[in-house]
């Protein structure tokens, strides 16, 4: 990258507000003053927005307050002016009925906040699952100088001598066998405190440090820091440096649009795949990448998963913990190890390239970060699959699938929507075997409405006594990045839009091929075409507000679910220099 010229004082953005002549700039100086700032704190300075996704409903977050102090810190050294700006906080244990339906109002948020202020460079506070997607939307729609502060992992799960308890996946593991009667409620109630023992985001290799890790890998976060434990003193050193670095981007004018390329986000993709990453990684990359104006589809995920094999040993695909990862070198070190899979001369916010950051590391802990001559799965975690069913795409979590329903036909028992899910699924009169295919309809972008992970759809309790844990299901729902099992999601598209998944029967078998990356209805062409005739659009869930706006606009999930009038790169313009 051709290094640019530094910026002069007079050409901040924020002058526009502080520098206007007469009373306009007047009128921000003494205001400024009222909160108790003299002219030395403010006065030729960047203003630095610390973007705050804090909310005494956000446990993932719980730890910011103290975060955005040392922030704060770091600004202040480096000769910047912080100010905190709360944004929407969007936590995946609360929010109903979609976090994905808000991720969309954060980046809205994040983008307007920091248009209407007079900011100059941003440092956005961000981890759990939906956050750092719609932080670094968001940012890359306004396309000033930015810096993505991850929230980090919490501590591994402990409970009755049993140690590395995944919060998600061991708890989904747990609730199953509540559920057939194995272990009381008390136990399972324990077991889960067990595995929430600190701030920080879920501790496995779920959405929240997927997407935190992929982050990191484009380049928009100071390099490793994806990786460390939410508690950890090293997080609160890498904040203050974060505060350091934002100052120093914006007399650089080093901007996302800089920064983030094509390769950036393939290099993401590659990663996603060593890392076994979350399913929902692929909605939120492809989100980012049209902010940016880059092209990234569902056929770049489709390529990459056969050529990089899953090397982190983390669960919900192996066996170990955010914190062990850390410990074992991190992010850095097993980009070590795929490094001939990448662009090593894609840039990041640090001015230098991903290769020169990857100097020096390796894996000290070769279970936990497999070389790749000993990988936990031989090709990618993800698996692509297109047919009649899903002839805009789907996804399945091979690494943590089955391996005797890769390649599997059986008879479908649908359920109509969530509520006929939940009203029939441990019905012991309900038809079903372990070779049935369990179909969940009206679970996408606009039907459910928000795409929830309802793509772990529970084993019917009849079976789940029985021992049975697994089956195939069906669905155009996503599911968390915790969650495991041989689960076809983001069927493309959905239901509820006249997709093919709509038009499912019980009984009509279903085939499932991996190898082929096919999934079919094998229902003739004229019963299928008479099952499309007659399918009639059901009503709107909403009829006003931001839920209205929100289905109106949304996109399918092979193109990002974002909403369409924000789904493409370009800028608003800044509002007029003059102010009243």
């Amino acid at each position: 990258m051709t290094e640019k010229k530094k910026i002069t004082v007079a050409e901040l953005r924020s002058q526009r507000w502080f520098g206007a002549s007469g009373q306009p700039g007047n009128h921000k100086s003494y205001r400024t003053k009222q909160m108790g700032y003299t002219s030395e704190d403010f006065q030729g300075k960047p203003v630095i927005g610390i973007v705050n996704t804090w909310s005494d409903l956000n446990s993932c977050h719980t730890h910011f307050p103290q975060r955005v102090e040392e922030v704060k810190r770091g600004i202040w050294q480096a000769g910047g002016f912080p100010v905190e700006l709360p944004a929407l906080s969007v936590g995946e244990t609360y929010v109903r009925p979609s976090t994905l339906i808000y991720r969309n109002l954060l980046a809205m948020d994040t983008e307007e906040i920091l248009r209407s202020h007079p900011i100059d460079g941003a440092v956005l506070m961000g981890g759990c699952d939906k956050t750092t997607p719609a932080l670094l939307m968001g940012a890359a729609s306004m396309n000033i100088p930015a810096i993505f502060v991850p929230a980090g992992a919490m501590l591994s799960g402990h409970f009755r001598g049993q140690r590395n308890l995944g919060t998600g996946s061991s708890t989904w593991a747990a609730l199953a066998d509540f559920r057939a009667g194995k272990i009381d409620e008390k136990t399972w109630r324990g077991f889960g405190e067990g595995t929430a023992r600190s701030p920080g985001t879920c501790n496995t290799m779920g959405t929240a440090s997927t997407m935190t890790s992929l982050a990191d890998v484009l380049g928009v976060s100071l390099p490793g820091a994806s990786s460390i434990p939410a508690v950890d003193s090293t997080h609160s050193q890498m904040a203050s440096m974060a505060g350091r670095r934002i100052v120093e981007m914006v007399w650089e004018d080093l901007r996302p649009r800089d920064v983030v390329s094509r390769n950036s986000f393939l290099n993401a993709v590659v990663t996603d795949m060593a890392l076994s990453g979350s399913t929902n990684s692929l909605i939120h990359l492809i989100a980012m990448a049209r902010r940016l104006g880059l092209e990234l589809t569902l056929d770049d995920f489709s390529a990459a998963a056969e050529a990089v094999p899953v090397i982190c040993n983390l669960q919900p695909s192996g066996k170990f913990l955010m914190e062990d990862f850390y410990y074992a070198g991190g992010l850095r070190a097993l980009l070590s190890v795929i490094k001939d899979h990448l662009d090593l001369s894609c840039m990041t916010i640090t001015g230098s390239t991903l290769g020169d950051e990857l100097e020096g590391f390796a894996p000290y802990n070769d279970d936990v970060i497999r070389p790749v001559s000993n990988p936990i799965y031989a090709a990618g975690g993800l698996v692509v699959l297109k047919g009649n069913l899903a002839p805009r795409g789907a996804v399945l979590k091979r690494a943590a699938a089955s391996q005797k329903f890769l390649q599997h036909t059986g008879p479908a028992v649908v359920f109509k929507n969530f509520k006929d899910m939940l009203a029939r699924i441990d019905d012991p009169d309900l038809e079903v075997t372990e070779d049935s295919v369990l179909v969940l309809q009206d679970a996408g972008p606009t039907g459910a409405p928000g795409m929830p992970e309802w793509g772990m759809l529970p084993i019917p309790k009849k079976l789940l006594e029985k021992g049975v844990r697994d089956m195939v299901r069906i669905s155009d729902a996503r599911m968390s990045g915790t969650s495991y099992g041989t689960c076809i999601l983001h069927v493309c598209p959905e239901s509820r839009v006249g997709g093919p998944l709509g038009l499912v029967q019980d009984g009509d078998m279903i085939s499932l091929d991996t190898d082929a990356r096919s999934l079919d209805l094998l229902v003739s062409e004229e019963e299928f075409a008479r099952r499309q005739a007659e399918w009639v659009p059901p009503p709107p869930h909403y009829e006003r507000g931001y839920g209205a706006l929100f289905s109106q606009h949304v996109l399918q999930a092979d193109e990002g679910c974002d909403l369409d009038f924000l789904a493409k790169s370009g800028e608003t313009s800044d509002p007029e220099a003059r102010f009243s």
